[in-house]
């Protein structure tokens, strides 16, 4: 990211509709919106439908932002399907490990105080910096 593509008026709105969508689901559902949960959740709990719903939803908004123009992305066309494949396997390895992804630890547990959500998101994000870094993404 340079200054150049900084958009930080889209991304507080984008901050704002997230957040907005984990607390309704919170004081509405009493569920906290961490995806890896959710997702987890879909083959073993009984209230599978809100969470199909929910997991639909998700991907099916880039779609329809995407493809009426609304927002615009860096393509990842310089990067083959098995180096994505293999990026989005890892995350979800790491969510397993960590107990939780970056939206249920850095969303909503932080937003509850919780200390191991603290912890888990500088983690996070720590491997994050070090994996482009090492990498040279964007150079």
């Amino acid at each position: 990211m340079t200054v150049v593509n900084f958009t930080p008026w889209s991304a507080l709105l984008g901050g704002m509709l997230i957040g907005s969508g984990a607390l309704l689901l919170l004081l509405a559902g009493g569920r906290i919106a961490g995806i890896s949960g959710i997702v987890a959740g879909i083959g073993a709990q009984p209230d599978k439908g809100w969470r199909i719903a929910f997991v639909v939803g998700l991907m099916l908004m880039p779609f329809i932002l995407f493809g009426s123009d609304w927002v615009t992305a860096p393509s990842l066309e310089r990067f083959s399907a098995t180096r994505l494949v293999l990026a989005g396997l890892l995350v979800g390895i790491g969510s397993r490990l960590g107990n939780g992804c970056t939206s249920g630890h850095g969303i909503c547990g932080m937003g509850r105080l919780s200390w191991r959500s603290v912890v888990a998101t500088l983690i996070f994000m720590a491997a994050g910096i070090m994996t482009v870094t090492l990498m040279r993404v964007g150079a």
